[in-house]
């Protein structure tokens, strides 16, 4: 995977995410625009894990919590949705400690709570491994 294989994964996943929003508005649960982003992944046929969880390993361990990555996509994108009046620092942390313990390079916070979703709605966050991926 390169950087622009990545980055085009985000603009379709970020497509589909408006598209939930355009169809939907504000105001709703966060379950209904999860089982709809779902919908409308399958539909662009974009491969998808839903409610993975997260496990961590620590000293040879695996370790089971109830961390669960909202969708995993195509197994480098990490994808956390909300429905918040506000994106907070602990929704941030939340999505950086999915992406390093799955070691995806990339994450997209979307908060369907908004007006406009590409302007306000959403954050795309990169690590270590997103530097290090190829650019071609």
């Amino acid at each position: 995977m390169t950087k622009r294989d990545l980055d085009n994964l985000t603009y379709r996943v970020i497509g589909a995410a408006i598209e939930v929003h355009k169809a939907l508005g504000a105001g709703l649960l966060e379950n209904v625009y999860h089982e709809c982003m779902k919908h409308e992944l399958a539909h662009r046929q974009i491969s998808f894990q839903t409610e993975l969880i997260v496990p961590i390993r620590f000293k040879d361990i695996v370790l089971h919590t109830d961390l669960r990555c909202d969708l995993l996509i195509e197994n480098c994108l990490a994808v956390e949705l909300k429905a918040v009046a506000a994106l907070l620092p602990v929704n941030e942390a939340q999505l950086l400690t999915y992406m390093k313990l799955l070691k995806v390079p990339k994450g997209i916070l979307i908060n369907f709570n908004c007006v406009n979703l590409f302007k306000q709605g959403q954050k795309t966050l990169v690590n270590d491994l997103f530097r290090n991926l190829p650019k071609d």
